[in-house]
C-alpha cells in the first residue's frame, strides 16, 4: 500500500509543471492593496502576483507589461471571476514578444517590488506599483469548444449520436435497433 501511494505521489508531482517561484507563496505575501496603500514601507519585497495582461510596451532596453491585477488560486493562477483590485507593471530586461504576450492572457509574475512607475491609462496619468520579474508564468487559452461537453459515457450521455434518448443530429431517432445512418 506504502508503494502505491508513494507511486501515486511522485506521478501527482511530475504532472506539476509550474515553475517553484510561481508555485510557492513568498514568506511574506504582500497583497496588492498593501503595497498599492504604502509602496515606500514595501519596497524590494518578494511578490506573487497575476492578473490579466492589457497592454505591452517594448523599448531599447527593457520591455513594459501593464497588468490588470487579480488574486490568485493557492496553486498560482489568476482568479478571473473575482473583481479586480487595479493594475500594476512588469519591467523585463529583456524582450517579450507581444505576439505571446498578447493582450487578454492571463500571466502570473514572482519577483520583487521595485516601487512604482507613472503610466498613462486612456487621459489620465496614474502611478502604479512596479514588479521586477524572477519569473513570468503564461497560462494558456483552453478553447472551451475543443472539449466533449458532457456526457458520462455508456450510451447514457447527454450529447452526442448515442445519447439517451437516442437523439442524432438533433432529430429524435426512437428505433434504436435501426442500424445507424451517416448522412
Amino acid at each position: 500500500m506504502t508503494f502505491y501511494l508513494l507511486l501515486i505521489s511522485l506521478l501527482l508531482n511530475a504532472c506539476s509543471n509550474l515553475p517553484p517561484a510561481i508555485k510557492d507563496v513568498p514568506m511574506y505575501d504582500i497583497s496588492y492593496s498593501q503595497a498599492n496603500q504604502g509602496i515606500s514601507s514595501y519596497k524590494n519585497a518578494p511578490v506573487r502576483w497575476g492578473g490579466v495582461i492589457v497592454d505591452v510596451e517594448n523599448e531599447q532596453n527593457h520591455t513594459f507589461l501593464q497588468v490588470l491585477y487579480y488574486p490568485l488560486a493557492s496553486y498560482g493562477k489568476p482568479r478571473l471571476d473575482k473583481a479586480y483590485a487595479g493594475r500594476f507593471v512588469i519591467k523585463s530586461e529583456e524582450f517579450l514578444d507581444p505576439a505571446i504576450y498578447a493582450k487578454n492572457t492571463a500571466i502570473t509574475v514572482a519577483g520583487i517590488l521595485a516601487g512604482d512607475i507613472e503610466r498613462k491609462i486612456g487621459n489620465k496619468t496614474m502611478r502604479l506599483p512596479l514588479v521586477l520579474p524572477t519569473t513570468l508564468y503564461l497560462w494558456p487559452n483552453y478553447d472551451s469548444d475543443s472539449y466533449y461537453q458532457g456526457g458520462f459515457g455508456m450510451g447514457y450521455g447527454t450529447y452526442g449520436p448515442y445519447a439517451y434518448p437516442y437523439y442524432l443530429r438533433g432529430y429524435y431517432r426512437p428505433y434504436p435497433f435501426l442500424p445507424f445512418r451517416h448522412w
